[in-house]
């Protein structure tokens, strides 16, 4: 062996062995830190976080965004349910639930106002993904723990808990070429509320997909993430092209199938969200098509991580949770879809990875209110 590639060669071993001990490392970290199972590092966890532990019971906030989304209502319902628990309830001396609207200042001035009120830790689903950065350091200047879970913040000093959004829409997007007769002609792509980070990431796993197929060309419009809005926007793009030869929805997808149905309209691939009423129709219609979903459970995950937090255990910045997903073919009715439940319930409704308690039957949720307190 020449000199040359003796130097190669070593320099190869080294860059092996230095890769070797990162992963190891990382591997080490996250078995250290609280319920790994459940809060698993995303790819670009920047490390783990730990705060000092207080005393209990806590104070706690959660401040969502979005109001007027039946996700949203169940994930506050979720959260209520098991923080009446015995032994959740316990921890909790307080729980403030509000719900702002889509005004990114208002959810500001919420989270600014619990952080003013002493509240031990405030849990948000945030508005827009960049504009926290100075209520992020009031809260580390007055020692309250934020938890950005859904549509995260980009900021990572904070803990985040979400999907993947952009492998979320990839799995969709990669199913619904799949459904297609050939990966060629124009794709419909609804949207969700622009400016919000989970449409932005969303998008770009879309985008990822498609741009391997030359032959497709994609029309985009807005249905944030609403049903009405969804089918009214389906409807209005079917009127000015004629017909798609497929549709990728982020959510309120009943809205597809609602329009595709009152056009006339069947047998085209359809990606969408796991609400009863979407994934009724995709099997009802034996549509070609998969089911994604981002369970409002995510909220109570988020309340524990917040509990343990505050506890003095150590977690990973950002966690990225499951992405349960099922396709047309697969589905199976009180599985994937409930025949005798409504529309807007959300199928998906814990994580099982994060234990038994995070899953929810209809009638604990059924028992707890989505209002303001």
């Amino acid at each position: 062996m020449s000199i040359q590639r003796k130097r190669q060669h070593a320099l190869a071993l080294m860059l092996g062995a230095v890769a070797l001990s990162a992963t190891l490392a990382t591997q080490t970290a996250q078995a250290d830190t609280y319920m790994p199972a459940c809060y698993k590092a995303g790819p670009d966890n920047p490390g783990n976080l730990k705060y000092p532990a207080k005393k209990g019971p806590y104070r706690i906030a959660l401040v969502n965004g979005y109001t007027g989304i039946p996700w949203r209502e169940q994930m506050i319902k979720s959260v209520r349910s098991w923080a009446t628990r015995p032994e959740i309830a316990s921890q909790i001396k307080e729980l403030k639930i509000v719900s702002t609207g889509s005004d990114v200042a208002a959810q500001i001035a919420a989270i600014d106002n619990y952080i003013e009120a002493g509240y031990d830790a405030v849990l948000f689903d945030a508005v827009n993904p960049s504009a926290f950065g100075s209520v992020i350091r009031h809260a580390k200047k007055a020692e309250t723990v934020l938890v950005s879970f859904d549509n995260p913040v980009d900021d990572p000093a904070i803990m985040r808990i979400t999907p993947n959004w952009v492998d979320f829409e990839t799995i969709k997007a990669e199913a619904v070429v799949k459904d297609m007769p050939a990966p060629k002609g124009t794709v419909l792509e609804i949207r969700g509320p622009q400016g919000n980070s989970t449409d932005r990431d969303r998008h770009l796993g879309v985008e990822t997909v498609l741009k391997k197929y030359p032959d497709i060309k994609t029309v985009e419009v807005v249905g944030n993430w609403d049903t009405g809005t969804v089918q009214k926007v389906t409807s209005d793009a079917l009127a000015i092209y004629g017909k798609f030869d497929a549709i990728i929805c982020q959510h309120g997808c009943q809205g597809v199938t609602n329009a595709l149905t009152s056009a006339g309209i069947s047998g085209i691939p359809v990606g969408g969200d796991a609400a009863n009423g979407f994934v009724k129709a995709l099997a009802a219609g034996n549509i070609p098509g998969i089911s994604v979903s981002t369970s409002p459970g995510q909220g109570p995950v988020a309340l524990r991580a917040t509990l343990a937090l505050l506890q003095g255990e150590e977690l990973p910045e950002l966690v990225n949770v499951p992405i349960p997903n099922a396709q047309t073919k697969d589905m199976k009715p009180n599985l994937n879809y409930f025949p005798d439940l409504p529309d807007t319930f959300e199928t998906v409704t814990g994580y099982a990875a994060c234990g038994s308690d995070m899953v929810f039957t209809p009638d604990q949720l059924n028992a707890v209110g989505a209002g303001n307190d």
